[in-house]
């Protein structure tokens, strides 16, 4: 309301005067958590973020046992077609009780291990030989290595780069060189390390192989009869098929490669071809980063060796015989066992050795190939065809109806 008042001068004005402003009130929404409840909440965060670093903690110190226990595991898959062929003849005749499923594993380990020890038998005095020559020729290599940087810096001179760049080139690739020296050393440590525990694989494998039936009937008997335990059944056969086709293909691929490096390793004539030949069929073994350290390890040894000249043909094949491979005859060994995109395989293998080191490079690809198996199944479980595809849902407005119907 305006209010009347006089100033100095006696003359009258309306002022208006202020109303008064009520406090607000800050009230909480009463569907709001009470404080109990956020502490509730808070605290049993805690403990499961303390309970997931703990289990974490221990899955990192048994990753080896994790790991030796998937090789055992692989080691069966890859000893059970021998098994079911020397079983299969009693299993026509209805005769298997005098093949027991036990002394078949024993005759099929018998006569793995035995073409074993005739191949390393064969094969070994010549292989440790040439390990013995690549020994005593590594300070020669060295120095050979050597010459190549000081070249380099020659060539640097020449062309004038500043000094300044030329030692951070020459930094830089000896930072890279003992990276690589350290890795391969590490790794090579490792494997020393770890081979006496390789006698406990055949031990494992033998019962994985002797009670596969029953370990399938108590995974089995954890779901309840009826859709739930035939979907469960589908869901490990379909993993058996996937590991078994897994297994076999980088056994075969291992064979293969061998063979085909060792032979292509003598025809370029590299010193050391029978060695770098089995080391090229080990490797193998270790998706991307096998084919990857054989190559850098190969071509060095042509490049830095008597004939130079050699790390050209050395290059040029290793790398056309990646793309043949893994383009032509790997999808061929595998018989659609997998089906992985190539840089989903890269990413498994680069994932799994920054989660686990080397035993995450073995593991990453058949992890991901039976998380694929599990994310088939779930939605074949949920009759449809995208994992997506029940949250968003389109909106259909009904049709108008015609006039005079």
């Amino acid at each position: 309301m305006p209010k009347i008042v006089e100033d100095s001068k006696g003359e009258q004005e309306q002022v208006l005067e202020p109303k008064e402003i009520e406090p607000i009130r800050v009230v909480l929404d009463p569907s709001s958590p009470s404080i109990r409840s956020i502490v509730r909440v808070t605290i049993v965060s805690m403990i499961f973020l303390f309970i997931g670093t703990r289990i974490e903690s221990v899955i990192g110190s048994l990753t080896y046992v994790f790991f030796l226990l998937v090789l055992s595991i692989f080691f069966a898959y890859l000893i059970a077609p021998l098994v079911n062929l020397i079983r299969s003849p009693f299993k026509v005749r209805g005769r298997e009780r005098y093949m027991p499923r036990a002394f078949a594993i024993v005759i099929s380990y018998l006569f793995v291990f035995s073409v074993l020890g005739i191949m390393i038998a064969s094969i070994a005095p010549r292989a440790s030989q040439q390990a013995r020559d690549l020994a005593a020729n590594l300070p020669s290599y060295g120095a050979s290595i050597q010459r190549t940087l000081n070249d380099l810096n020659r060539r640097f001179d020449r062309l004038r780069i500043p000094d300044e760049m030329q030692a951070r080139i020459n930094e830089q690739a000896s930072v890279i060189g003992a990276s690589i020296t350290t890795t391969i050393g590490g790794s090579v440590v490792s494997f020393v390390t770890f081979v006496p525990w390789l006698i406990i694989i055949p031990i494992l494998g033998f019962f994985f192989l002797k009670d596969v039936n029953s370990f399938r009937l108590t995974v089995l008997r954890l779901f309840p009869a009826g859709s739930w335990r035939v979907r469960a059944d589908s869901i490990l056969s379909d993993a058996n098929e996937t590991l078994a086709a897994y297994v076999r293909a980088q056994l075969i691929s291992c064979v293969l490669i061998g063979v085909v490096c060792t032979i292509a390793f003598y025809i370029i004539g590299l010193k050391y071809a029978l060695l770098l030949g089995l080391v090229a069929g080990v490797f193998e073994f270790i998706p991307l980063l096998g084919p990857i350290t054989i190559g850098l390890v190969a071509t060095a040894t042509a490049g830095f060796g008597d004939a130079p000249w050699k790390a050209w043909p050395t290059l040029i094949f290793l790398i056309t015989l990646r793309i043949v491979h893994d383009y032509i005859t790997y999808p061929r060994i595998i018989r659609g066992g997998i089906h992985l995109h190539p840089v989903l395989i890269i990413l498994s293998v680069l994932a799994g050795e920054q989660i686990a080191g080397i035993p995450g490079v073995f593991l990453g690809i058949p992890v991901v190939a039976l998380i694929t198996v599990a994310y088939k199944h779930f939605l074949d479980h949920q009759g449809g065809k995208a994992l997506f595809e029940g949250l968003v849902k389109e909106e259909t407005t009904p049709k108008p109806a015609e006039e005079g119907s």
